[in-house]
């Protein structure tokens, strides 16, 4: 009790805490602050809710109290989801089973009708737990944005965690890019997904205090049906080095492949090391690949030891561009992709660059439509002491199909044998007087019928 009374104490002195939104139409800046001054919070730090004594719901209530959130209780969220039932699975993560449900003004007040995604915490064979659950409350309680998945509300009861989100009707990035059987991403929505994700994490970097994401993936990037981006599952988040910090030592978590080396080494977490991991997928969309493909040959398992060799050099890019786009790219979109994803990848993290360097960057990929022409053509080059002087690409006009005229069986036999004498002017006698040889056929086809009538009736 005295732990509770403490953080009621706590949170009346800080108000409760508001939902910073962004609408990314300007970046935001931070306050230039002396070096003795302290940090003004537009939020309230995780590490210190975290870090406390377990919080009741009442506790959390009060602290969310200004993020709009809904505390759901189990049995609305259960008849939400029809008891929990089969037809409204959609699949299992590290968290847990995750449903679909409906909610509605009947539910809350206000509450507009909407389809949702009900995630149900297993504490037993989950591979997160409360903390991590706890963290996905705080942090999308308290940051909106249009490129994060929103958080509608929670479930904080007994031993049941669950947390309800909008539904995002076209799943995740990796069903899209790696398990899809309609066909592979154009290259621009490819783009236009790489430009919303790398907007939801420059925002989560920009705010005050910064958060870092910890676990970005194609699998945590969902999709609507326009296929806007939406960053999900904050159960990873961490708040970012402040004042005179540099770095933040956690314990190392997140997946194989995405992390960046130097805090699979260390421990040492910054903001960097979301921007290694945005390198991850970016290479991701150019590719076509998975970040570790154990079915490939030993030297391509690993797709950025494999393709980061080829991204800073355009001849050699189409070695590590999807073959299913089938050249329908812009080639200088591709290569700015390319050279982001590159800087992205150093191995020093103070060579990449900030994820608004990256939005900046790759904003003017949308508007290049240098694409290669569909269909037939012919790429010429033209050289001059083994230099290249000149490029002209000729497009193949196909013709207009013209469809043949009904053609008779006895059209298409003379045009296929014109010497045969059932062509020629052959002179035919019968009872009717002269057949010509164009009437060959059906003479001797009325012959045969009168023959097989006579032997019938002789019969």
């Amino acid at each position: 009790m005295a732990g509770a009374q403490n953080w009621r104490s706590y949170l009346c002195c800080v108000g409760g805490s508001a939902a910073v939104e962004d609408d990314d139409s300007t970046p935001r800046r931070r306050q230039v602050r002396g070096k003795d001054s302290p940090r003004s919070s537009s939020r309230m730090s995780f590490t210190s809710l975290s870090s406390s004594e377990m919080l009741s719901p009442e506790d959390l209530s009060l602290t969310l109290s200004g993020s709009n959130l809904h505390a759901f209780t189990y049995a609305e969220l259960r008849a939400a989801t029809a008891n929990f039932s089969r037809a409204n699975y959609l699949g299992c993560g590290g968290f847990g089973p995750v449903y679909r449900g409906a909610v509605d003004e009947a539910l809350r007040p206000g509450l507009r009708a909407q389809d949702v995604a009900i995630k149900y915490l297993d504490l037993e064979g989950g591979t997160q737990g409360h903390k991590e659950w706890l963290a996905e409350v705080f942090f999308l309680g308290q940051l909106r944005h249009k490129n994060l998945v929103k958080l509608i509300g929670y479930c904080y009861e007994a031993e049941h965690r669950m947390l309800v989100y909008e539904y995002m009707s076209f799943g995740s990035l990796e069903n899209h890019l790696f398990k899809s059987i309609n066909g592979a991403l154009p290259w621009m929505t490819r783009m236009k997904i790489a430009v919303g994700a790398a907007k939801g994490l420059a925002f989560l970097h920009d705010a005050d205090p910064p958060v870092i994401y910890r676990d970005f993936k194609a699998s945590n990037i969902l999709l609507d049906s326009d296929y806007n981006t939406k960053l999900s599952d904050f159960g990873l988040a961490k708040d970012g080095p402040q004042g005179d910090e540099t770095h933040v030592t956690t314990r190392v978590m997140g997946t194989h492949g995405y992390a960046a080396p130097e805090y699979i080494l260390t421990g040492h977490l910054t903001a960097k090391s979301d921007v290694y991991s945005f390198g991850v997928v970016l290479l991701e969309l150019l590719s076509g690949r998975q970040s570790v493909d154990r079915a490939r040959r030993p030297r391509e398992q690993n797709l950025v030891d494999w393709a980061r060799p080829y991204l800073k050099h355009p001849d050699r890019l189409y070695r590590v561009m999807d073959p299913a786009l089938e050249c329908q790219y812009s080639c200088r979109g591709a290569e700015v992709a390319a050279i982001v994803a590159y800087k992205c990848l150093s191995q020093n993290p103070k060579s990449r660059p900030t994820m608004r360097e990256v939005v900046k960057a790759l904003e003017p990929v949308l508007g290049m439509d240098d694409f290669f022409p569909a269909g037939p053509f012919v790429f010429t080059i033209s050289v001059e002491d083994d230099k290249v002087v000149g490029v002209k690409v000729e497009v193949e006009e196909k013709k207009p199909h013209r469809p043949q005229q009904h053609q008779s069986h006895q059209d298409r036999h003379r045009q296929k044998y014109p010497n045969s004498s059932i062509h020629a002017g052959i002179v035919l006698h019968s009872r009717d007087g002269m057949v010509g040889g164009d009437d060959y056929t059906g003479a001797i086809r009325r012959q045969r019928r009168a023959s097989s009538h006579r032997q019938e009736r002789g019969a």
